[in-house]
């Protein structure tokens, strides 16, 4: 080459890191994952249910949330999922997902809970 050892050594040294990065696979673009896939595709109410799942099954409630959102990923399902039905996905896998309600009804012009309204007294609903 050079003659020069050290200079013969260093090219060598490079060229089999060009080799080894030329061999290497470009990495692919990441994809989103599939928890911020469902949670991209929640409608009214579902981050809520969502919450209280991962909250109430923390050991149950991932794997249901995978499949989901690779059902979303591949289109094999489409959005939104709203709270109403990502409830019943839940419960149809054996998940009994608990989330607080409350029932509102009109009195005097203003909505007040139902609970409200019949310690009131005993007006009529």
């Amino acid at each position: 080459m050079s003659g020069d050892p050290e200079l013969d050594r260093l090219m060598a040294k490079r060229m089999e890191e060009m080799r080894r990065s030329a061999e290497r696979p470009e990495p692919e673009p990441e994809k989103p994952g599939a928890r911020a896939a469902l949670v991209a595709a929640l409608g009214h109410r579902g981050m809520e249910v969502l919450e209280n799942a991962e909250r109430q099954f923390p050991g149950s409630a991932p794997a249901v949330v995978e499949q989901l959102g690779r059902l979303l990923i591949s289109g094999a399902a489409i959005g939104p999922v709203d709270g109403g039905e990502l409830l019943a996905v839940f419960r149809s896998v054996g998940l009994d997902v608990r989330v607080s309600t409350t029932i509102r009804v009109e009195k005097d012009g203003k909505m007040v809970s139902l609970a409200d309204r019949m310690a009131g007294g005993s007006d009529e609903l």
